[in-house]
């Protein structure tokens, strides 16, 4: 086929072949371009309706206009080949990629944010991929992703493609054949049955996890091997390969790997924005974190061995390893001593993040759960406002909630220097609460208080903790900050209790609780009408019923910005009522400034907030702002 001319593209190169058919590359005459040609298997024509069906699904991919999206320019048919003319991208895949070097976790998130993307997109309009894999993914030199073959799995009958060529057979089904490439195969598609969206995403996952580890996480020795375990087996847990991966990664692949589909991510879209808001924490991270925690600025390595390891930097013999080990930590520790510590060796550790652990509920009423998990989010919230320390959000840190890991492994997988733990009890008109500080990597115990107010003083309660954190750890507080920690007024009882049981509600997702949530957050309006946490949580309500519940953009606008200008008017410093704003601002005003001036000063008054990073990372995505 070199040289040689298929309609008005002339044949430069072979480019490769798959189950699909070859890819050339090919110069486009009529518009003196490069272009990449796919000659399809005279097989996935070879009748009219096969034709058809090529032809609207190529037609509906070619509608794909996206930046992270490989363009389909072309469908036809000459000299007897039936061909596909797409975008010619210049890079390599990111099967080249995984295998040329492991990925940092900053390259991992940034590539997986982007497919994430290119996905949600592709599923709004209606296509399935089928054959998401890392052949399939395009890495241009300028680091950006192009999502291959859209809708070209959906429709064109092909092998299914396995590491061996024994194992590479047609497989019927009974609408026809399985589509897919084996290891990257969603369980519902293993089995033949039919597909939604949520097929893609399990493939993402399995793409994912093998970014993160180098291993793909099914693969076995044959290609009924490997089907079995996709439909039986847990994959590996990430810690056998790597150490150092976030707790909040950690959930999303587990969550997107689920082998029933329904307790999968539903939607790519929501898949996206929790990547981005990860993406965006473990930058924050990475600004924040001790200097003995990071690369330095010559890329000197960290004294983290499993950090060394990870990166390839270890001999692959145990006693060239061991001997490696011990000089790069005691150069490490040696350097620490001598440029960070100097003669304040004896100084209590660093502390620049946290994590609040979920406050046991000490009531033995498992119907008072909502007050522990509230009063550990209102904590988290407070401590959060300060800038200068970096506060695990309440996603990360719920998964916790009563489990009997030691604290230096929830440290770890949190990537927190220190953790608060307690306890939670209300009594007749009274609360008490105990709070724990405790190294991380020590599990020593830093600092220990007991509380007990009543319950109208719970707000500056919770504002007196995240204070005496702050002066323990030493960490530098704004006069701002302390102002704000400091200013919370005495509550009505009633009136709290209403709004922690609409937090709780909140947090479900779905129409049923959403409505029960704008209830409470309503009912505690009516006891305290200047309370405005409660506005703002019934502005939110009512934005996430239009997304989760049943109710229509339109019909939720009206009670979201009256409730959200209400909170601000009342505390023009609550992160959340800015957030319910921007959202107002972006959805119906589409006033992209005011939206993203919403969503700054939010991230401002609650760094941690992915409630903030969630909607504002949805609006430079709306905007194609990738960077």
């Amino acid at each position: 086929m070199i040289h040689q001319a298929i309609s008005h593209y002339q044949i430069i190169k072979k480019l490769g072949a798959g189950g699909m058919g070859e890819v050339f590359l090919a110069e486009d005459t009529k518009l003196d371009r490069k272009v990449a040609i796919k000659l399809l298997p005279p097989e996935s024509t070879a009748n009219g309706q096969a034709k058809s069906r090529l032809v609207r699904e190529a037609k509906a991919a070619a509608k794909l206009d996206h930046p992270n999206i490989c363009s389909i320019y072309e469908v036809g048919e000459a000299d007897g080949h039936s061909f596909i003319v797409m975008q010619y991208v210049e890079g390599e895949t990111l099967d080249v990629r995984i295998h040329r070097k492991p990925l940092e976790l900053c390259e991992v998130l940034d590539v997986a944010t982007q497919i994430a993307d290119a996905l949600s997109e592709a599923h709004s309009r209606g296509i399935i991929h089928r054959d998401i894999k890392p052949q399939n993914i395009m890495l241009t030199p300028r680091r950006q992703v192009k999502v291959m073959d859209f809708g070209l799995a959906k429709v064109v009958k092909q092998r299914v493609e396995v590491e061996s060529e024994a194992d590479t057979e047609r497989m019927l089904t009974d609408p026809g054949v399985i589509l897919g490439t084996i290891p990257y195969m969603s369980p519902e598609q293993a089995k033949g049955e039919s597909l939604d969206a949520r097929s893609d995403i399990f493939s993402f996952g399995v793409v994912l996890y093998e970014m993160v580890t180098g291993h793909q996480p099914f693969a076995s020795e044959s290609a009924a091997a490997t089907i079995t375990a996709i439909l039986t087996r847990e994959p590996p847990p990430l810690a056998r390969y790597s150490s150092v991966v976030p707790g909040e990664l950690q959930r999303i692949i587990t969550k997107v790997m689920a082998k029933d589909r329904e307790r999968r991510y539903q939607s790519m879209r929501d898949l996206a924005l929790d990547l981005e808001s990860c993406r965006r924490e473990y930058e924050a991270d990475l600004a924040t974190a001790p200097y003995d925690q990071r690369m330095t600025e010559d890329g000197a390595v960290t004294a983290t061995a499993s950090a060394v390891k990870q990166r390839g930097f270890l001999p692959s013999h145990p006693l060239l390893t061991a001997i490696a080990l011990l000089v790069i930590v005691a150069a490490a520790s040696l350097a620490y001593v001598l440029v960070i510590r100097g003669p304040a060796a004896a100084r209590p550790p660093e502390i620049r993040s946290l994590a609040v652990l979920p406050l046991e509920n000490l009531s033995g009423d498992p119907s008072q759960e909502y007050l522990a998990d509230g009063m550990t989010e209102e904590i988290i919230g407070n401590l959060a406002q300060i800038r200068a320390l970096r506060v695990v959000s309440r996603t990360s840190v719920m998964r916790f909630k009563g489990s009997n890991r030691s604290m230096p492994e929830i440290a770890q997988e949190l990537n927190v220097d220190a953790v608060i733990t307690g306890s939670a009890q209300r009594s007749g008109g009274r609360v008490k609460i105990t709070a724990q500080l405790i190294h991380g990597a020590t599990d020593s115990h830093l600092w220990v208080r007991n509380y007990e107010r009543d319950l109208t003083d719970i707000l500056k309660l919770q504002g007196e903790v995240a204070r005496a954190v702050a002066d323990e750890i030493r960490i530098q507080v704004t006069a701002e900050e302390r102002d704000r920690l400091g200013s919370a007024r005495s509550v009505n009882p009633q009136a709290h209790e209403a709004y922690l049981l609409g937090r709780f509600h909140f947090r479900n997702l779905n129409e049923e609780d959403l409505k029960r949530a704008i209830e409470q957050f309503e009912r505690a309006i009516q006891l305290a009408p200047d309370y405005a946490a409660a506005y703002a949580g019934l502005a939110a309500a009512w934005q996430e019923r239009g997304v989760w519940g049943e109710k229509e953009f339109k019909e939720v606008e009206a009670p979201a910005r009256k409730a959200a200008l209400k909170a601000i008017e009342l505390d023009g410093d609550n992160a959340e009522a800015r957030v319910a704003l921007g959202q107002v601002k972006h959805i119906y005003d589409w006033d992209w400034a005011g939206a993203e001036e919403e969503f700054k000063r939010a991230l401002e008054l609650d760094p941690g907030s992915l409630y903030a990073h969630r909607y504002y990372a949805l609006l430079l995505m709306s905007l194609g702002r990738h960077d």
